[in-house]
């Protein structure tokens, strides 16, 4: 019995050693964990990738992607680049595919006492989700901004009109509302001024937005190409 108790039986620095030496040999017989990425046999990768899938270019193209609905607007030091499809669907149906998405919310000068040479740009706004929902609320919201101008003389800012239409949309909160828009503009006060507005009443200012079942392709190219000191040029081809 007392055989058998020693044998079992290890002292509090017996068990520690034993179990720092089993340990290490359990870690050395782990493989190393160093992950390593097999990269494809080509000098570009987006490259690549542009030719197997640009199915516009290339209708024989080997990877044919499906296209979403993508509305997307950027900021740089020349302005603002507003970029849309025309593609409206119900489902897994086309039901049209010359739909406007960029719809006038303000007018070019009203408001101003002297015409300049170069008219300021007015106020866009852009649609996605529901095209009914977009089209009533941006048709709402331009008839605010006209009743604006009217009483004070002057051009809504592009900040004041995102607040007027997350106000209106947030007050509709839960009732089914899809709208995922953006509102751009020029004013003397703000300069150019990109908005993103939501049916959950979402309203966040920046540089960059894109909307849309296509938006993560349409970011996946921006973030690699976009810069704010892009030239007009530059800044056409990229949109």
């Amino acid at each position: 019995m007392d055989k058998l108790v020693s044998q079992y039986s290890r002292s509090a620095h017996q068990n520690e050693f034993y179990s720092e030496q089993e340990q290490q040999e359990f870690s050395e017989s782990l493989p190393p964990l160093s992950l390593k990425f097999s990269m494809p046999p080509v000098d570009n990768s987006a490259s690549f990738l542009r030719a197997m899938t640009d199915d516009h270019s290339n209708p024989s193209c080997p990877i044919k992607l499906a296209h979403g609905t993508t509305t997307l607007a950027f900021r740089f030091q020349g302005g603002i680049i507003v970029c849309t499809d025309s593609r409206a669907t119900a489902g897994n149906w086309i039901a049209s595919q010359t739909v406007k998405k960029v719809i006038p919310v303000s007018r070019l000068s009203r408001g101003e006492d002297k015409p300049s040479k170069d008219p300021t740009p007015g106020l866009l706004g852009t649609m996605a989700g529901g095209a009914a929902d977009c089209q009533y609320w941006l048709r709402y919201l331009s008839q605010q901004c006209t009743l604006h101008e009217i009483r004070h003389k002057r051009r809504i800012t592009v900040a004041a009109a995102s607040k007027i239409l997350a106000n209106l949309t947030y007050a509709y909160k839960g009732y089914g509302l899809s709208m995922g828009t953006m509102l751009a503009g020029v004013t003397p006060q703000e300069g150019p001024a990109l908005y993103y507005i939501d049916s959950d009443g979402t309203r966040l200012p920046g540089n960059l937005f894109c909307v849309g079942s296509g938006q993560t392709f349409a970011y996946g190219v921006l973030d690699a190409n976009y810069k704010y000191d892009l030239t007009e040029q530059e800044a056409l081809d990229l949109g």
